[in-house]
């Protein structure tokens, strides 16, 4: 791929940015940010890094999106947290006004790109970047199963004291206190979760996964997590990139998959070049199912609290 663009130069954002310079996912590695200065600064010094870590991907910086013109991917990282006094709705409201004026900018310099949104609320965001550029829904999806799914693994090696590659696992549902941790596709080398595990310390294990994020911020107290969060992201680029056709849970438009039409949902999907190859319908459990469709409606009630925007 000749060139990516990660817009926003923040934590997540340079972390993003950085990692797919390492990996040589692209020719070029665009960093935006209305912040002048920032972008440039941080990719100068990530581009001052290659020759100890030896990669060759050229990294710059900008506040104009002219510098990503002809990006063939996109990671959409802009956004502000959280301020004092500043109600939930508030924050959705202006996030969904910057997401919009992205979108709108990705379309004008690279019609043809695909959308990676990490912004939050992540499911609600995706579904703005998708009715403002106008994209269709296989260039357009969310990253946050990858992730769910990541502190999912992470805590059950932690519990049995295993190495995390022998866990596979699915995480599905909007990104948040409802998100959908799939025990019946939970293994450890093949064997199933509830054979090692008694559902007591299963259900703590969910529930610190779905804590996850609010776990780091009390730690960090001014900030959120950034790591794992870019890791995420950085893996669905490699997917897309390299054609690898993976199956990984990501936020996508749903047209009636799951029973679920015009909303952004994590679900099974498959990634490849061109972005969604398709959406993997598995069968759930009735207490899945149900979950399901209760993250289904959290997300629906968000997006009916836009209000236009």
């Amino acid at each position: 791929m000749r060139k990516i663009t990660v817009v926003g130069a923040g934590n997540v954002g340079a972390t993003t940015a950085q990692r797919l310079a390492e990996g040589e996912l692209a020719g070029t590695v665009v960093m935006i940010d209305v912040a002048d200065g920032i972008p440039q600064g941080k990719a100068l010094d990530q581009w001052e890094s290659a020759p100890v870590l030896g990669f060759d991907s050229r990294v710059t910086g900008s506040t104009s999106y002219d510098a990503a013109e002809g990006s063939e991917l996109f990671i959409v990282t802009a956004g502000i947290a959280r301020k004092p006094g500043m109600s939930r709705d508030d924050l959705l409201r202006t996030n969904a006004r910057i997401v919009a004026s992205v979108s709108k900018e990705i379309a004008r310099v690279a019609p043809d790109s695909i959308i990676l949104m990490v912004s939050n609320p992540l499911d609600v965001m995706s579904y703005v970047a998708m009715k403002a550029s106008g994209f269709p829904r296989e260039r357009v999806l969310g990253m946050a199963g990858v992730l769910d799914t990541a502190r999912y693994r992470s805590f059950i090696a932690l519990e049995l004291d295993c190495s995390v590659e022998d866990i596979q696992a699915l995480v599905l549902g909007g990104h948040g206190d409802t998100m959908v941790p799939l025990v019946s596709y939970t293994t450890v080398s093949g064997i199933p979760l509830t054979q090692l595990l008694s559902r007591t310390r299963i259900d703590a294990l969910i529930e610190r996964t779905r804590k996850g994020g609010a776990e780091i911020v009390a730690h960090l107290k001014t900030g959120s997590a950034y790591y794992a969060p870019s890791a995420a992201a950085v893996q669905m680029a490699e997917a897309i990139v390299r054609d690898k056709k993976r199956i990984l849970p990501c936020t996508a438009y749903l047209t009636g998959e799951y029973g679920q039409e015009d909303l952004f949902l994590g679900v099974p999907c498959k990634l490849g070049h061109g972005g969604l190859l398709e959406v993997l319908e598995v069968e759930l459990t009735d207490a899945e199912g149900a979950e399901l469709e209760r993250s289904a409606g959290a997300v629906r009630d968000t997006i009916a609290k836009l209000d236009g925007v």
